[in-house]
């Protein structure tokens, strides 16, 4: 790990030394780079220091320019280089949110960076297949994220007298129930519209599988929408609804998650982001808290993840800073420090992962087998489709829709 992380410095410092300046008496001024992202909650926030602290050992100046929100943190860095103010990278999310600014002609690829570390084979291909389009690489993955994980509180578990983690779907309902009849709130949730996206890809992928997954969402495969195991699906997706509690339409997902963390509410599916709350508040995997990859031994990994991009400048000193910065970022010991308290896993397969956690073990082991390997919707859809389909799942997660209806919508949704 050491020899790779050395080796990731050296070539951010070398690219970064070469991108500028002529030969001259005085030194050039410290990389100076401003960063747009949304890591904005108490575990994001301490993750993305680890970044800044990296990126100032390795001498550059960090600029933090914190928004609270994806869709608006994208909006400001969109308006921003639209503009001709650019920052020097942003985060954006592992999907096709950046591809517009790709057509544009707006972002500078990293292919020397991908040569250098052989991304083709280093990168899972549900990561290669957005951040390389047209044979060029133009964004550098800081993590990967599994989107489905479910967190459980091990004192409401004793409490309900639940004495096995779930290991299957309906293993999952029924500690739902006890849970309820418990009278403790049985799944926390934030009624946002993304976060009914994420239960509903936790039901299609531990109840439909790998192959109705890859059907409905990448092929949009109409059959497959009209199936009877696509049903089967939904009415799941729209039974949790029953477990959730009256306040939770418009909830943030971290105060959820500390609804999970209090032992006010049993479980909570969420990506593993979530883990870099229960890290904040001090409690550690396997003893506090617990956390299921999947409802069965082959269940799909969802994987998506925060990537940097790097807007096109015609500032000598800002492509300085975007060399050494994305080489910093792609160093194994920032991806392994960031991740510990980010909850996501590094990118990278040549960590040393004794270094990780148990839940952060758990996702790294299942990552060696490729066959488990699935992207979220959002990197098979554009986000028109993906927006489209959102919209429809959230109308049936909080009207009286009926399924026929959902399913014919989705057909709607999803049909080119």
């Amino acid at each position: 790990m050491y020899k790779a992380q050395t080796l990731a410095l050296a070539w951010a410092a070398l690219m970064a030394a070469g991108a500028c300046a002529p030969a001259m008496a005085a030194a050039p001024a410290a990389p100076k780079a401003e960063v747009i992202h949304w890591w904005t909650s108490g575990g994001e926030s301490a993750a993305v220091r680890q970044i800044a602290q990296a990126y100032r050992a390795a001498g550059g100046i960090w600029v933090d320019t914190a928004i609270a929100g994806g869709d608006q943190a994208r909006a400001v860095t969109i308006n921003r280089i639209v503009g001709g103010n650019p920052p020097t990278a942003a985060q954006f999310n592992t999907s096709k949110q950046f591809f517009d600014v790709i057509e544009q002609g707006m972002l500078d690829n990293v292919d020397d960076l991908a040569r250098a570390q052989n991304w083709d084979k280093l990168m899972p291909e549900p990561i290669v297949s957005v951040i390389k389009v047209d044979g060029h690489y133009y964004a550098v993955p800081v993590n990967i994220h599994m989107q489905a994980w479910i967190w459980y509180s091990k004192a409401a578990f004793q409490k309900a007298g639940i004495a096995k983690e779930p290991a299957t779907v309906d293993e999952f309902f029924a500690a739902l129930d006890k849970l309820k009849a418990a009278g403790i709130v049985p799944l926390a949730h934030g009624g946002q519209a993304w976060q009914e996206t994420i239960l509903f890809t936790a039901m299609l992928s531990n109840l439909g599988g790998k192959d109705l997954y890859l059907k409905v969402l990448r092929d949009r495969d109409q059959r497959a929408i009209a199936s009877p195991a696509f049903r089967k699906v939904l009415l799941a997706y729209k039974r949790l609804q029953t477990y959730v509690d009256a306040r939770s339409p418009g909830r943030n997902w971290n105060d959820a998650t500390a609804m999970v963390i209090a032992g006010r509410a049993g479980m909570q599916v969420m990506g593993d982001w979530a883990k870099g709350e229960f890290t904040a508040a001090r409690q550690a995997a396997g003893q506090q808290f617990g956390c299921i990859a999947g409802l069965a031994p082959d269940s799909p990994y969802l994987i998506q993840g925060d990537v940097l991009v790097f807007p096109k400048t015609g500032n000598a000193g800002a492509v300085r800073a975007q060399k050494l910065l994305a080489g910093v970022v792609a160093a194994p010991a920032t991806q392994l420090a960031f991740s510990r308290l980010k909850g996501s896993i590094p990118v990278r397969s040549d960590v040393d992962a004794s270094q990780a956690d148990l839940c952060a073990q758990k996702g790294i082991a299942i990552m060696k087998d490729r066959a488990r390997h699935l992207g979220v919707s959002e990197v098979y859809l554009t986000p028109d489709q993906n927006g489209a389909m959102q919209d429809v799942l959230t109308a049936y997660w909080n009207t009286g829709m009926t399924v026929e209806k959902a399913q014919k919508n989705i057909a709607a949704a999803l049909r080119d």
